[in-house]
């Protein structure tokens, strides 16, 4: 049967997807990023060509199967392109592929691909594209996989310039979701030095310690998505106060920035503010001594304090987590989690002296220094920890350092981070199987795995459900990690930028941006 590609992730967020009212001034008159004067009239005033933001850190890869980083896939989503994309309900969209075919037996899936996209570089998108790309994914070029989502691919094929086959060797329920994965020019090989892509953007470059630029892409095939803003530059300014002195002076002309900055510039900007789907964690290395011992997890857990941290760090704009879901996800999400660890000092220390460790022991928390409300976070956590006798030391590391040492190899004890949401939610809770490769809280039970890897082939969305809501349950239970809040994402915005626009996942698109005449 054949389907139009513009449908729900499996009702994944039909209902589930809320953002909080956004709050704009929509005042007239603003600092102009050209500096012009004030005596132009408004016929004569120029409208912007160009949008300056920030990132907090480097971009770890501009391949985009290499890169992992919010801050990376937020800015490259604009450049790269998938069989699917998604809007801000995170619901999937026609992409590259404008329709699909399934079998009957869910095992072969038949993508239509659009016949007026090109590369950047002028090249006509194929299906020897998508072959080149999904060979790659699936690791069937005879090289490692790029990704494991394309672990069930049995086989694929370019069935002509425009038809795509992929058979599966078993039913996938999160096979269709999988498929936002960048497709990539045959045989191109520069892509972490020149990214080429199909979207609505084009890389420009890159410099180090500095910025990213990036071109409208003229020749794109969606006349929707179709941008208006010729030029973007995206400064790397891991500095919070730096950001906000680049807003005033009008080196930035939006920029996410924190709740209490927010504050201070509402008077000259309108100030956005969502939920975003994030899941701030206190991450525990599972695998080494004493947080190998469940009961030592556990401990930690009754010791903090999340609402210090909400309050503290996020000014309240934060929802208190319970599992490694964001109740944006209300589908999936565990909410009979909610009265589990409450703030007891006492327990805490009960289970210490359980586990041998009555009299407390060092623990090291390594952040990153460019996100700040972690550093702060983790501050608040080693004052809190000390009052059951857990002897903080906070490690702040480069960002490069901390993908290395801690997202890649493991190398840490414990660490805070954001880990962004999915739209589906095996990309999620699949981060905690044993066998992932990027499972850094090294975090391994049997009955979790099992679970993972049923919910992967259950088509009825029920099941399925109960399955991660029974994997949230484990976690919690196992105290795997602490699992801290979802910090409202909140941006500034000059008066006469308009168009910013939330979605579930890190994106900034850049296409739905233009200035208004002032």
């Amino acid at each position: 049967m054949k389907k139009l590609v513009c449908f729900m992730l499996a009702a994944v967020l039909s209902c589930s997807v809320f953002f909080t009212g956004c709050t704009s001034a929509n005042a007239e008159g603003s600092q102009s990023a050209q500096g012009e004067t004030d005596t132009k009239t408004e016929a004569e005033a120029e409208v912007p060509t160009i949008v300056r933001t920030s990132i907090s850190s480097e971009p770890d890869s501009l391949d985009p199967w290499q890169s992992a980083a919010t801050d990376t896939e937020a800015i490259f989503h604009n450049v790269f392109e998938g069989l699917f994309v998604y809007n801000e309900k995170g619901e999937l969209e026609p992409g590259l592929a404008e329709s699909y075919d399934v079998s009957e037996d869910g095992l072969t899936y038949t993508f239509h691909l659009r016949d007026n996209v090109t590369f950047h570089n002028g090249e006509p998108m194929t299906s020897a594209d998508v072959l080149y790309t999904y060979e790659n994914l699936a690791g069937m070029n005879g090289e490692k996989a790029a990704s494991s989502k394309f672990d069930s691919v049995e086989s694929i094929n370019a069935v002509d310039d425009y038809t795509f086959e992929i058979k599966l060797t078993e039913p996938s329920a999160s096979f269709l979701a999988s498929n936002i994965v960048a497709v990539l020019p045959e045989g191109y090989t520069e892509q972490s030095q020149h990214p080429i892509g199909t979207g609505p953007y084009k890389f420009k470059e890159y410099i180090p310690g500095q910025k990213v630029v990036l071109e409208l892409n003229e020749d794109y095939y969606e006349e929707s998505r179709k941008g208006t803003i010729q030029t973007v530059e995206v400064y790397i300014m891991t500095d919070a106060s730096s950001v906000v002195t680049a807003l005033r002076s009008g080196q930035l002309d939006f920029a996410s920035v924190s709740v209490d900055n927010a504050n201070v510039l509402a008077e000259d900007f309108d100030i956005y503010n969502s939920a975003q789907n994030m899941v701030q964690i206190f991450a525990l290395n599972n695998s080494i001594e004493p947080l190998n011992d469940v009961r030592v997890r556990q401990a930690i857990n009754y010791a903090i304090d999340k609402d210090a941290v909400i309050e503290g760090v996020f000014d309240g704009y934060a929802t208190k987590l319970y599992s490694n879901f964001s109740p944006v996800m209300a589908v999936y999400y565990n909410d009979q989690l909610e009265d589990t660890y409450p703030t007891d000092i006492e327990k805490a220390k009960e289970l210490l002296k359980e586990a041998g460790y009555e009299n407390g022991f060092d623990l090291t928390i390594t952040v990153p220094a460019n996100y700040t409300s972690h550093v702060d976070t983790a501050l608040i956590f080693a004052d809190q920890l000390a009052q059951v006798g857990i002897n903080v030391q906070v490690e702040t590391i480069e960002w490069a350092t901390w993908l290395e040492d801690v997202y890649s190899n493991a190398q840490y004890e414990s660490t805070i981070i954001g880990l962004t949401g999915k739209l589906d939610p095996d990309s999620v809770l699949g981060r905690f199987e044993t066998t992932y490769s990027k499972n850094f809280f090294k975090f391994s039970d049997a009955r979790y795995d099992e679970l993972i890897q049923a919910a992967r082939v259950e088509l009825d969305e029920t099941k399925r459900a109960d399955m991660y809501k029974e994997c949230q349950q484990i976690l919690n239970e196992q105290a795997a990690a602490v699992f801290v809040c979802d910090p409202n994402l909140t941006v500034a915005c000059r008066k006469d930028l308009k168009g910013y626009t939330f979605y579930p996942v890190g994106f900034i698109d850049f296409s739905k941006l233009s200035y208004e005449a002032q």
